[in-house]
């Protein structure tokens, strides 16, 4: 039986290719707003369109790093104008009053870092780009730096589909395996660093208490 996602690729093949090209657009901008569209699997979608011949490399690289950049600043202005306040008090699933107090935390000290690596974060990209609207970092710098991290990201991807040969169904395990991998990979490495911050902030406390 053929997943949601399966159905919209198969419907898109037969699209004309100024429809391709805007919808690998929209996707890229969707993703970040909501979380759980695959905009990565679309992505790489595309880049098997360019290795097929049927788009060009150029475009499908400055489309999807353009419209990831710009839902990650869409957000990032979400967030600057409603505040922190608001979404401590809806608590919502994908933006949770815990995430974000979290998020916080490590925007003190790292900010733009966190950003330039907001692409490389799976799962919690669209609660960086409104953490550091809510930061009130310097819109200039959250564009240059999200604009990086999505040309990066999205060049490796392209490149990596683009590679991968005209056989959608094998790009397809190829891609799926890799991300799996790697997901697994950064979650282990969020989960260290938050256990190495938590027991950084305990002794922090022990020592303020003595």
């Amino acid at each position: 039986m053929e997943t949601i996602i399966e159905q919209i690729l198969r419907t898109l093949t037969d699209m004309h290719d100024a429809w391709l090209y805007t919808f690998l657009f929209l996707s890229a901008v969707v993703e970040n707003l909501f979380p759980p569209i695959p905009g990565d699997t679309i992505t790489v979608f595309g880049a098997f369109l360019v290795g097929t011949g049927r788009l060009s490399f150029t475009l499908v690289f400055i489309l999807t790093t353009v419209g990831s950049a710009t839902g990650f600043l869409l957000l990032y202005m979400f967030g600057a104008f409603l505040e922190r306040e608001f979404f401590i008090e809806k608590d919502y699933r994908f933006f949770s009053a815990k995430s974000i107090l979290a998020a916080e935390e490590w925007f003190r000290k790292y900010g733009y870092y966190v950003v330039a690596a907001n692409r490389f974060l799976p799962g919690i990209r669209s609660v960086i780009s409104l953490a550091s609207g809510i930061s009130g970092l310097s819109p200039l710098k959250v564009f240059l730096y999200c604009n990086l991290s999505a040309a990066v990201w999205n060049f490796i991807w392209i490149y990596t589909g683009y590679t991968l040969g005209n056989n959608w169904n094998h790009v397809r395990e190829k891609f799926m395996s890799i991300a799996g991998n790697y997901n697994t990979v950064v979650a282990i490495i969020l989960v260290i660093a938050a256990c190495i911050f938590a027991v950084k902030k305990i002794r922090d406390n022990k020592k303020r208490s003595v």
